[in-house]
């Protein structure tokens, strides 16, 4: 594929994916306000870097990325449950979420608990319907395990709990690096995953693909302590300084500012020196690193 620039990629791939998220909600049938309240977190704008990140994979592998944008929708609609949900007032007590009034706040607690509910389950629906002509069985249970697992009680959600447990106390930095590789890591790592099996990629590609995923997922989270710390909250979309006032621990908070952000260099360099190992041609993955490593919101 003609290797078009970065900002051009990235505006195509969300396009495709916004129009087939459309579609996803387009066929679902249930109560008015239960759309509503997914369609609004759904289409709230975003990075979309987890779409991106799959594009990107299937792309550097040189396989049709157009391919993987049902795939990129479930991950989307997954990630966005995983918002709505954390916004809560038992969990984050955000008021915003990207310079919007979060879901509970415009639907209230119980309709946004269901739409993120809601989100999820349909998720795996979109998944288990891919068409057969394009993907195999294996292909489609294996992404639909990858995705549960990364984003169940071993990935995401048990990152989030120990997340909570480590509120109000000093954790070392390990256990926090544990905590962000299953509360950001295994999503992004899933959305690679998926990316090279849906490209058939051998297994010693996969390995050096997990190694790039890794050290990304954790680039994503010592940004993100990181904005929250200086971040500006009208570019961010949110309150900045609630790691803080939630008494959470974090890369600045454990290693100082210069440190967190020496640690940022140290896994982006590893990321970028993983990809360098795969070959190819990891143009748009490359710059999406460079991307986590700068990015201001």
């Amino acid at each position: 594929m003609k290797c078009l620039e970065f900002d051009q990629f990235s505006l195509k791939a969300k396009k495709i994916l916004e129009a087939e998220l459309s579609t996803i909600m387009d066929e679902i049938k249930c109560p008015g306000i239960l759309k509503e309240a997914m369609h609004y977190s759904l289409q709230a704008g975003g990075k979309r870097i987890r779409p991106l990140l799959l594009f990107a994979t299937m792309d550097s592998l040189e396989a049709d990325w157009q391919k993987g944008v049902k795939v990129a929708a479930a991950i989307e609609m997954i990630h966005t449950y995983s918002l709505i949900h954390d916004d809560l007032p038992s969990m984050d007590d955000d008021d915003l979420r990207r310079g919007k009034p979060t879901n509970h706040k415009v639907f209230g607690e119980a309709i946004a608990i269901l739409a993120g509910d809601a989100l999820l389950t349909q998720s795996f629906r979109v998944l288990s319907a891919l068409d057969s002509a394009l993907f195999s069985d294996r292909q489609k249970l294996e992404i639909i395990a990858c995705l549960s697992q990364s984003a169940g009680a071993e990935g995401m959600v048990g990152g989030q709990v120990a997340d909570l447990l480590g509120e109000e106390q000093q954790v070392s930095l390990e256990e926090l690096e544990s905590i962000h590789i299953h509360k950001t890591g295994k999503l992004l790592a899933a959305c690679v995953e998926a990316g090279c099996i849906l490209a058939d990629a051998n297994e010693p590609i996969r390995q050096l693909f997990r190694s790039f995923s890794y050290h990304l997922g954790l680039s994503f989270q010592i940004r993100d302590d990181i904005l929250d710390q200086v971040g500006d909250e009208q570019t961010i979309g949110k309150p900045v300084g609630s790691d803080l006032s939630n008494k959470k621990s974090t890369y600045p908070s454990i290693l100082t500012l210069k440190g967190a952000e020496e640690k940022l260099s140290y896994h982006i360099d590893a990321a970028k020196s993983a990809l360098q190992k795969i070959g190819g041609n990891p143009h748009y993955l490359n710059m999406i690193t460079d991307l986590v490593a700068t990015r201001d919101h």
